[in-house]
């Protein structure tokens, strides 16, 4: 690295927005899903929690994903840690593995660890096994403002207690070719979860990801989105961008390594967007019967 060793510095001293983001009545927990690989799931939790946490809300991020990429971009040790996987074991209280994030008074992360792996076959013979995570969320849900959960690029047990603990959906969907493949199979999964173990779940936010104006597939995806979640989509596309795939290298959200940037910006506009749809005012109500969608003929 000739002798530069940046990478390896933590964040201190992040600047306080000067005009708040909205608290919202209570605790709203988003699962933060889609089984489709790099489409910007980690990119989005860590982002946005940062944002919100700048905005000065108590954020929460959980990182379900035994990649432990979300722990890696904001910085708190996983690799020889206790962290999500000993609570979903029984072995440790959801409060005894939380880690502050430097830099953020108001931020704090649930560790992914390499154990993790092992998670979706030692819950197979675990009683209520697709509870673990919403029991270990309800005892300390109250100290938080938000919780985010990052899921791994998949439909299976992990996924599945990320939904049953959460009260809202967001998916990142990029704006790229097949990047609608495959939703209709996490909105029948959603739809399944609704159903029989969490009625309280919601599809509330869908986000769009990797967003080139340039190019007419990325409109068109855009276009297409927009169309069939009018109501869901929050319409501030979040562009392709170095800074924002940089930023985890260094161990941090791009909310720190370039708050300027296009990608922060986005990112920041995105969490506004959110806490003013849940502010404390009129109970808000998502309407989320999404019809079923078949994307066989590719993008319009």
């Amino acid at each position: 690295m000739s002798g530069d060793d940046s990478r390896e510095t933590k964040v201190v001293g992040v600047r306080r927005l000067k005009e708040a983001m909205a608290k919202p009545t209570s605790t709203r927990i988003f699962t933060v899903a889609n089984q489709k690989g790099g489409v910007g799931k980690t990119t989005t939790t860590v982002n946005i929690a940062a944002a919100m946490a700048m905005g000065g809300l108590r954020v929460l991020v959980i990182d379900l994903d035994p990649q432990g990429n979300a722990s890696t971009a904001l910085g708190v040790e996983h690799r020889d840690s206790a962290g999500v996987y000993e609570v979903l074991m029984g072995n440790a209280q959801m409060s005894d593995v939380v880690q502050k994030v430097a830099g953020f008074p108001v931020l704090d992360c649930v560790s992914s660890n390499t154990s993790l792996a092992n998670a979706e076959i030692n819950l197979v013979s675990m009683v209520a096994r697709e509870l673990q995570l919403k029991e270990a969320i309800d005892s300390i849900s109250v100290n938080y403002d938000y919780v985010f959960i990052d899921c791994p690029p998949s439909l299976g047990l992990l996924t599945i207690n990320a939904f049953a603990a959460s009260k809202e959906l967001l998916i990142p969907i990029q704006t790229e070719y097949y990047a609608l493949e495959g939703l209709s199979q996490l909105l029948e999964t959603y739809g399944v979860v609704k159903k029989r173990l969490n009625p309280s779940l919601n599809l509330s936010t869908i986000v769009l990801t990797m967003f080139d104006s340039r190019t007419r597939l990325s409109n068109d995806v855009a276009a297409n989105v927009r169309s069939h979640f009018p109501n869901e989509l929050i319409d501030i596309p979040i562009p392709r961008a170095v800074r924002v795939s940089e930023a985890p290298s260094y161990n941090q959200t791009v909310m720190t390594y370039d708050p300027l940037s296009p990608g922060a910006i986005a990112y920041m506009q995105v969490a506004r967007e959110i806490a003013e749809r849940g502010k404390a005012k009129d109970e808000v109500v998502f309407d989320s019967n999404v019809v079923s969608i078949n994307y066989k003929g590719g993008i319009a």
